[in-house]
């Protein structure tokens, strides 16, 4: 998958832009039309000057919508970790909604009734 790393106000490391792309890569095992995504590296500065939380931010493409995820750490790497583990879950219920939708799509205007003896088949148009 094709990603768009920027880092906002710091250069960030090529080895953690390797880290992320590599574990970003593993979400294609469980969804593989995403077409491509989008990371922001933050630092939110809070009261301590010493302290800063790391802050990453993912847009993941698929076709027929987005997938985002903004998660914070101590290190970029924990984030990534939390924002992949959380990303996995969206996928799966992402690709889910997708292949249930398709499936429950009326062919041809009509729409298919179960039964538990067998399956019927109503359309709109009323015989004459």
């Amino acid at each position: 998958m094709r990603l768009q790393m920027q880092a906002i106000h710091f250069d960030a490391d090529p080895k953690l832009l390797q880290f992320i792309q590599q574990k970003l890569d593993k979400l294609d095992t469980f969804y593989d039309r995403i077409t491509s995504g989008e990371v922001f590296l933050k630092l939110d500065k809070s009261d301590n000057a010493k302290l800063h939380t790391k802050l990453l931010e993912v847009k993941l493409y698929v076709p027929g919508g987005t997938v985002f995820v903004t998660e914070k750490g101590t290190t970029f790497e924990e984030a990534t970790d939390l924002a992949v583990d959380t990303l996995k879950m969206q996928v799966i219920k992402f690709k889910d909604k997708r292949s249930t939708s398709r499936a429950a799509k009326p062919v041809d205007g009509a729409v298919v009734e179960e039964d538990e003896s067998s399956i019927a088949v109503v359309t709109d148009e009323t015989e004459e």
